[in-house]
């Protein structure tokens, strides 16, 4: 028996039309299910099964008692919106067939028809479908592979991240990512909330060690109006902004002990209760946690509650440190250098193999968010129209205490120091007074200013800013 050349389905009231349709195509070798109702089609339809995962194209009749056609179509695209349909109509309702393409509809038919006629509409509409249908999947499979939102990577470990974010982003789970500094970790937590169900709702950001401890309450959880000093009016807390979305308590591990008891509380009863206030308040908040610190070591010490682990952890995401990813450097500084390109408004086009290679052979303890400044510097900075080895650090250098050892080795002022710094800043950017500003965060009229008060430029050069004078 040949091979079949798809799936069809074929709805239709009219026996005869089914029928007719039904043969024709068998004898083509497609593989055809018929219904006499849209009603029945739509059933099948949300019915996560093989054949409706395999069903490649529908054809249905517009009239037809209970679901017409245009009914049966906005059904078909709010469960699959890539299905073709083609709509099969008498020549006195074209006008609904019409309104049927505007609708999603592929295409329609008008009876008395050819086979011949369906046959070609029916090829058309299944290589739209399967062209559009292989799109998608090698989009998925490319962003997978390199790049999942704002995370890229093509190692094997982010490949794993990857997918383990997939899995753990429709769960309900509270979640604790783990990862040195710079690893990304607000990154995957943000991607967690982006692809789950909580999408549509809040993602709040909390870093524990921004906010000081007497504060830190107060802002999780809020405040009643008069229930401490400066306390003028009622607060919501992030808790309660977060309501049906997403909390991110960044570096946990530094949260006070005291306050690691009331977080417990609130993860167990799903409630909070502002500061000073009687009133307790439902929430319906999903808790994603992140440390850089061993936390197994912090419950031995005494500074983190060995209960409060297990419920934040019931999900563990663990980022690795660039260094164990090495294959993922070229990628993320391609990606870093087309950014700050355009944020520049030019720059370097590239890195030669030499550059990529010493990349990757920095030790990277800032992991990616130090890659990323070190990126942004080097398109400020870098004169040639592609980026050399000569422009990268060495691995010698990667320790700024190392990097600036020569210029403070004889202890020099503060003065001293910010003048040789200035004077290696001119000197990496060609004396392109628009870089070193930008480099030094400065603006160019305080760069005239300082080079003069530093002597490297004569009090009576004319070399000033167009336009402005030197008191500005």
């Amino acid at each position: 028996m040949a091979e079949s050349k798809g799936l069809i389905a074929v709805v239709d009231d009219d026996p005869e039309m089914r029928s007719l349709i039904e043969d024709f195509l068998r004898k083509q070798q497609y593989k055809v299910m018929s219904y006499d109702s849209g009603v029945s089609f739509i059933d099948f339809l949300k019915i996560d099964s093989e054949e409706s995962r395999n069903l490649e194209l529908v054809l249905s009749d517009i009239q037809m008692p209970q679901m017409n056609g245009l009914e049966l179509t906005k059904k078909v695209k709010e469960l699959n919106a890539e299905l073709p349909v083609i709509l099969v109509t008498a020549f006195g309702s074209i006008e609904s067939a019409i309104t049927g393409i505007r609708n999603g509809a592929f295409d329609y038919l008008t009876k008395p028809f050819k086979l011949n006629e369906l046959l070609i509409n029916v090829e058309r509409g299944l290589n739209f479908y399967r062209l559009h249908h292989q799109n998608k999947i090698l989009r998925r499979e490319i962003q997978k592979t390199f790049e999942h939102g704002s995370l890229i990577g093509k190692s094997k470990v982010m490949q794993q991240v990857f997918e383990l974010i997939e899995r753990v982003s429709t769960a309900n789970a509270n979640i604790l990512i783990t990862g040195e500094s710079g690893t990304g970790k607000e990154v995957v937590a943000r991607m967690i909330h982006n692809i789950g169900p909580r999408a549509e709702s809040p993602f709040i950001a909390v870093n524990c060690t921004a906010i000081p401890d007497t504060l830190l309450e107060s802002e999780l959880f809020g405040h009643a109006k008069g229930s401490f000093t400066g306390a003028y009016q009622r607060k919501k807390g992030l808790f309660e902004e977060a309501d049906g979305g997403t909390i991110f308590l960044d570096e946990i591990g530094d949260m006070d002990l005291a306050l690691q008891a009331k977080l417990l509380r609130v993860i167990q009863e799903r409630k909070i209760r502002p500061v000073g206030d009687n009133i307790v308040k439902d929430i319906d908040v999903r808790i994603i946690a992140a440390t850089h610190k061993d936390l197994k070591a912090a419950i031995k010490s005494g500074l983190f509650r060995e209960d409060l682990y297990y419920r934040l952890s019931v999900i563990p995401v663990v980022i690795p440190a660039l260094r164990h990813r090495k294959d993922d450097i070229p990628i993320l500084a391609t990606h870093f250098l087309g950014k700050y390109v355009a944020q520049n408004g030019g720059g370097p086009r590239g890195f030669t193999q030499a550059a990529l290679q010493s990349l990757m052979n920095m030790r990277w303890d800032g992991n990616v968010r130090e890659l990323e400044n070190l990126i942004e510097r080097l398109v400020v900075m870098t004169s040639h129209p592609v980026i050399q080895d000569t422009d990268i650090p060495t691995p010698e250098m990667a320790n700024i205490e190392d990097f600036y050892g020569d210029s403070t080795r004889d202890l020099p002022t503060l003065e001293q120091l910010e003048k040789r710094y200035m004077q290696l800043v001119l000197e990496k950017t060609g004396g392109k007074k628009d870089k070193a500003a930008h480099v030094l965060g400065i603006n160019r009229r305080t760069l005239y200013r300082k080079e003069r008060e530093y002597g490297l430029i004569a009090e009576d050069s004319c070399e000033t800013e167009p336009g402005q004078s030197e008191s500005e």
